[in-house]
């Protein structure tokens, strides 16, 4: 049988948590499909370099544009492209006209499924969800075969606010091989880095997006105490800001940004405590990650952060408006290392028994297979 011919419509494609699972999946399936990538930023495609070089994948850029305002005329242009492709993937806010094209003309023959992603908001919806956005999602989703979400808090929303079927809705939690994260980290992982005697070092794996509030963790940091080292891996718009805070508060010489370091499995476990200081995540892959690596967790409560991490780790997620409770916490992470361990442990065991990436890859395997109508498709190892 021919390779499934999939269309990926992204807000944008430089790696982040559902960047890292649209690649996972793709290298996944092989040879069963082939892909189209577009992004409504058409520069942001760091993802790109995380899939197989087996892969059938392109990158076009004569393709109708995600980006502009909503207009009949883009919509059919949409429409006329679409109809080349088996199955439709749209991912997040920036993909949305594609999602409202396909509604809008439903009933056009020839145009193929779309399943629709949705793993969290940007710093505009971060207080508050945007009820222009809210009508606009409610009403474009409404000819999607599928709307997958990944958290406990998004498949409310779907269904409260967005008001769709609880059929339609798919919760699949994120997932990952957990095995590789649980051996030791490699020496030279991370350019730069040594560790030195009775340093502790706090971690992080993001976006520097003002969403992820990387300057709160600095300040925490800074606070903990002189032998804590901060490493933030990403990278992002906010790089100036968050050093101007480090060397604010007298941490810029204890701080290492690496930038963008792909499989992070090669380094997590070279942190001592993993920190998310976010103002707004979802599931957040980083954070399986970390929990498979053995590490404990010092985070804003947002999102399923606080149902992910084991119980024994839950007096360690604080609320979002309390940075004293959050710098208090990752204090006495840095200060206890028995307790560190301790609570390493019981998120590795969570990790092993939850986020597996074997569940996740079986799920999204028949539900595209199902849309495609080729059961085989979601056998593919």
């Amino acid at each position: 049988m021919k390779p499934a011919k999939i269309l990926h419509l992204h807000s944008t494609f430089n790696l982040g948590g559902k960047e890292a699972r649209a690649v996972r999946l793709m290298n996944h399936f092989g040879a069963a499909a082939e892909h189209v990538i577009l992004s409504a930023e058409p520069e942001s495609l760091s993802a790109r370099d995380a899939i197989d070089a087996g892969i059938k994948v392109a990158f076009p850029k004569d393709a109708p544009s995600l980006a502009g305002k909503p207009s009949l005329k883009r919509y059919r242009e949409f429409v006329s492209y679409f109809r080349q492709f088996d199955l439709i993937l749209s991912y997040n806010w920036g993909s949305m006209d594609g999602v409202m094209a396909r509604t809008i003309f439903s009933r056009v023959g020839g145009l193929p499924p779309l399943i629709h992603h949705e793993d969290g908001f940007n710093e505009d919806e971060q207080q508050k969800l945007n009820w222009k956005r809210n009508w606009f999602r409610k009403f474009a989703l409404g000819d999607a075969r599928a709307l997958v979400v990944p958290s406990e808090q998004l498949a409310a929303i779907a269904r409260d606010v967005w008001k769709q079927p609880e059929q339609k809705i798919q919760r699949i939690p994120n997932g990952i091989d957990v095995k590789r994260f649980a051996k030791k980290p490699q020496r030279g992982a991370l350019p730069g880095f040594i560790k030195r005697d009775g340093e502790v070092v706090v971690g992080t794996v993001a976006g520097l997006r003002a969403i992820k509030n990387l300057p709160r963790l600095v300040r925490a940091c800074a606070a903990a105490g002189d032998n804590v080292r901060l490493v933030i891996v990403g990278e992002g718009p906010e790089k100036e800001a968050i050093l101007a805070e480090a060397r604010r508060v007298g941490l810029d010489d204890r701080l290492l940004m690496p930038g963008f370091m792909a499989d992070p499995a090669r380094y997590i476990g070279l942190f001592d405590v993993f920190a998310l200081s976010s103002d707004s995540e979802q599931f957040p892959i980083s954070l399986i990650e970390a929990m498979a690596a053995g590490l404990p967790v010092a985070a804003t409560d947002v999102g399923d952060i606080k149902s992910m991490v084991s119980q024994a780790n839950h007096g360690f997620i604080k609320p979002l408006a309390d940075e004293a409770k959050f710098q208090e916490s990752l204090t006495t992470l840095i200060q206890h290392q028995q307790l560190r361990e301790d609570l390493g442990m019981q998120n590795q065991l969570k990790a092993e028994a939850e986020y597996n990436e074997s569940k996740m890859l079986g799920r999204y395997g028949l539900l595209y297979g199902h849309a495609l109508g080729r059961a085989e498709f979601g056998a593919v190892k």
